[in-house]
């Protein structure tokens, strides 16, 4: 488990999507919720650059955060987000509160490591999945999971079950047993390029029109 991530927020009374809109417009916060481990849901504001800075490392997806809510600490992770449209902006954020005895479900970022020796015969991977469903205790969350495909030779594909999962890590997939391809090598596709053959021009000189085709009509006479 991380303890590198933490972010401070400050109870909200003022709720409701207009008040929502009326703290966007300061452009220095956002709101959020918090909601989980029996307790009741708590609408909060996060600063917004402390959260998009944070969003630029990975492993604050999967990781365990230290919320500090008027300076109450206590766990969460982040469960969803909601981005602008267009503008590089966080406009929500919700966060699960940890009971640090019970199981979580996540989806843990996946790291490839390796060279293929598929590819060194040309080939090319197509990376299937890019995170992994899994469900651990708190203490036993990864920030990502390593796959080491060095072995996979040209028409190979790894599964769900191949990967080395980390103490307490359990896959989702193979607990319903399902094993998804992970990763596979195969040859690259080659696009034909197709050409089209020139046309003749239409009723050029000295040249008879095909059989069965009409002759051009002539100019009638006045």
């Amino acid at each position: 488990m991380s303890d590198k991530f933490e972010l401070s927020a400050t109870a909200r009374k003022d709720v409701g999507k207009g008040a929502s809109r009326r703290l966007r417009r300061l452009e220095s916060s956002i709101p959020a919720v918090v909601y989980g481990a029996g307790k009741e849901a708590q609408s909060i504001t996060v600063q917004h650059n402390h959260i998009f800075h944070a969003l630029e490392d990975e492993g604050f997806y999967s990781s365990i955060i230290t919320l500090k809510i008027d300076g109450e600490a206590q766990p969460v992770i982040l469960k969803a987000l909601q981005r602008h449209p267009f503008k590089p902006k966080i406009t929500h954020a919700d966060f699960l509160r940890i009971d640090m005895n019970k199981e979580l479900h996540v989806h843990v970022p996946l790291h490839f490591v390796g060279t293929a020796a598929g590819i060194k015969q040309g080939g090319v991977a197509s990376h299937l999945l890019t995170d992994l469903d899994v469900t651990c205790l708190p203490k036993d969350l990864p920030q990502f999971i390593e796959v080491d495909v060095s072995s996979l030779a040209m028409g190979d594909s790894l599964h769900v079950s191949q990967i080395k999962l980390p103490a307490g890590v359990k896959s989702v997939a193979l607990a319903h047993g399902e094993d998804p391809a992970v990763v596979s090598v195969h040859k690259p596709r080659v696009v034909e390029e197709i050409v089209a053959a020139p046309v003749a021009a239409e009723g050029a000189e000295g040249e008879a029109p095909a059989e069965g085709a009409a002759a051009p009509a002539k100019d009638a006479k006045k």
